[in-house]
């Protein structure tokens, strides 16, 4: 670089030739010395304001990290603990049937989740408007932008909210987990994932449907607590009840002592009694406390096991709202209808001499 643009960049002023023509002024040394000192006076006189604004810059981000790793360890550490306390705390029985392993840890993740995204967000959101504020930028039409685009975005993503707030509230509240057989409403079957907007099941024909959690209104949850088994038994009006009784108890008793339905009944089978009378047929009433989600499979042992019992003791099953009559004891209905008579027919001999005789017609006509 030649020494005029050296000493144009070091700020002297183009000073006109005789020809008319501009030409850079070439400044003196003292004029070169005297922007340098003012150049380092300014950075003299600037240097610790700028030390200290990086300072305090670094010492927020540092912190900001640090309480951020700090925190979601203890959020992570704290999930592992409640997994433990409730495997330690499975003893069996209801409790332990109830809740699975893969149950708890998709309920932890997800919580686990939401946690560490809400303690992150907080915790970075802070720091950045601590740096902001360390520049000196005023943070309130900064704030009620973000305010305002909020506004825009929640009712733009309405939909999304509350997706996200539902699933919020079904994991911490523990309405369904995987594994569990829920009616949703809109769709039924088992719960095979379970996401903070989304659920996932799977029907009964092997078929997947995913489930908006804004779009559940209802749940009913078929796999928590315990389950009905309800047989319906229809004999005729005539049979013994006591021996009918005598044999439902007898099948009662000998299934719940057998494998495995001893582990699926968990009460004992027991005859209500008469569910309903009618003219030719009475409905006994049978029913069993069971392991959720088998109520159906002891249903349909239930019935096989009464069949077999009645038909061993000549005890006989009917079926629909009224019992039809063996053939045997119904009578016969043509046994009231009269024989067809003979003169019902104009071509039968009895119909033709019955036939009044035609008048002949006299002589010459």
């Amino acid at each position: 670089m030649s020494l005029p643009a050296v000493l144009l960049a070091a700020g002297a002023s183009p000073s006109p030739t005789p020809s008319g023509s501009v030409t850079p002024a070439v400044p003196s040394l003292q004029d070169a010395q005297e922007s340098a000192n003012n150049a380092a006076s300014w950075v003299e006189q600037n240097w610790s304001t700028w030390l200290a604004m990086g300072l305090q810059i670094l010492l927020v981000v540092v912190v900001a990290f640090a309480l951020r790793a700090v925190v979601r360890r203890a959020i992570t550490k704290f999930i592992d603990r409640m997994n433990r306390s409730a495997q330690s705390g499975d003893g069996g029985g209801l409790s332990g049937l109830l809740v699975n392993a893969e149950r708890r840890r998709q309920r932890s993740a997800a919580i686990g989740s939401v946690l560490r995204s809400v303690a992150s967000f907080l915790i970075l959101g802070t720091a950045a408007l601590m740096v902001l504020s360390t520049f000196k930028i005023n943070l309130a039409p900064l704030l009620a932008s973000a305010g305002v685009a909020g506004v825009a975005i929640g009712f733009g993503a309405r939909n999304l909210v509350t997706d996200f707030l539902s699933g919020v509230f079904m994991i911490l509240e523990d309405q369904y987990g995987v594994g569990d057989t829920i009616d949703a409403g809109v769709a039924s079957g088992e719960v095979i994932e379970v996401g903070l907007r989304v659920t996932k099941l799977r029907g009964d024909g092997g078929e997947i449907w995913y489930v908006r959690n804004g779009e559940v209104k209802r749940i009913g949850n078929l796999s928590q607590g315990w389950a009905t088994a309800g047989v319906d038994v229809t004999v005729k009006a005539s049979e013994d009840l006591d021996r009918v009784k005598a044999t439902l108890t007898e099948v009662a008793e000998k299934m719940s002592k057998e494998e495995p339905w001893n582990e699926l009944l968990w009460g004992q089978v027991e005859v209500l009694g008469l569910d309903s009378v009618l003219l030719d047929s009475m409905v006994v009433r049978v029913s069993a406390r069971t392991m959720p989600g088998k109520s159906t499979t002891v249903e349909r042992e239930l019935r096989w096991r009464i069949k077999r019992a009645f038909d061993a003791a000549s005890i006989r099953i009917v079926g629909g709202a009224t019992a039809v009559e063996d053939e045997e004891d119904a009578p016969d209905p043509a046994a009231s209808v009269a024989p067809p008579s003979a003169y019902s027919s104009a071509t039968s001999p009895q119909s033709r001499a019955a036939a009044p005789i035609a008048p002949q017609p006299g002589p010459g006509k």
